[in-house]
């Protein structure tokens, strides 16, 4: 994949969300500036335009002068800071926006030999801050228009896009999704809860909140849990993944392989256990049935 820089604009007033700190209100339990920062970690480098706070990973700071001038301001503040050819440029509002769609666009600048690559939604729409750019015809297409304009603060977006050589990359369901008001941030709560998409959510959060960079398959650590729970006893669910987990990382690496390393050998204990128990159960049931029958003859007689 192509070697990029990541600009997320985090400021803003969020007129709409009556003035709150955006990139700082929580869906999942994460601020959206870092489920977006998530996204692009792959990134030489992150800027991140807008007021310094608490980030889960480094990034480097700017700030358009004055604050507040727009998004064209606030690239124009970001891409100063870019040391890649190629930039990834980002709203620090999209809860749902993945990686998949990030290599998505980074792909099409490098395989289509644009000067743009553009999520397009659902509707058609060009999405400019999803969005993937030559560095240098960034740069001079912002100068250009702050020559012709005096300034960019103020200035829309579309002034910058229709002068690019543009590619155009159909964004997967809810990938543009941003939250602009308060309705658009309930209704992206109420989505990640939803049944098929809780667990992962709920994964990448906590990988998140302990800076842990590791795919994992939940399927094979929910088997071992159910298997633990039925078979040993529910209090070993929990148990039991976390000493997997712990196996894992003390085993040199604690990659992937090493988490379904220590699964399978959880799960084939879990086995051995739960068929111990059942040749247990079975034996003392056979006992019962011939303490009973030894009973029936003494009453008989």
């Amino acid at each position: 994949m192509t070697a990029y820089d990541a600009i997320v604009l985090a400021g803003g007033g969020a007129k709409r969300l009556g003035g709150s700190d955006k990139p700082a209100v929580s869906v999942g339990g994460r601020p959206l500036l870092n489920r977006v920062l998530g996204v692009c970690r792959d990134a030489g480098r992150t800027i991140v335009v807008g007021g310094r706070r608490a980030t889960a990973r480094p990034v480097v700071w700017a700030r358009e002068e004055p604050p507040g001038g727009g998004p064209l301001a606030a690239l124009d503040a970001g891409v100063r800071q870019v040391e890649a050819q190629a930039v990834l440029v980002l709203s620090a509002d999209l809860p749902f926006l993945g990686e998949r769609t990030v290599r998505q666009l980074i792909g099409a600048l490098g395989t289509s030999g644009r000067e743009a690559a553009l999520l397009t939604d659902p509707g058609g729409r060009d999405q400019p801050l999803v969005a993937a750019y030559r560095t240098e015809p960034l740069r001079r297409e912002l100068a250009l228009l702050a020559t012709e304009h005096g300034s960019l603060s103020g200035l829309p977006l579309r002034l910058l896009t229709q002068e690019l050589d543009l590619a155009r990359v159909d964004a997967e369901p809810l990938a543009s999704f941003d939250c602009d008001t308060w309705e658009d941030i309930s209704a992206a709560r109420a989505h990640i809860r939803e049944h098929g998409n809780v667990l992962d959510e709920w994964i990448t959060a906590v990988k998140d909140e302990l800076g842990i960079e590791l795919d994992v398959d939940i399927g094979v650590l929910l088997d071992l849990a159910r298997d633990a729970a039925h078979g040993v006893a529910r209090p070993a669910a929990p148990l039991t993944t976390f000493l997997v987990g712990y196996a894992a990382a003390t085993a040199g690496g604690g990659g992937p392989e090493a988490v379904a390393e220590a699964s399978r050998k959880a799960a084939a204990l879990a086995a051995r256990w739960a068929a111990e128990t059942a040749e247990a159960d079975q034996s003392a049931k056979a006992g019962k049935t011939d303490e009973a029958a030894k009973t029936d003859e003494a009453d008989a007689g």
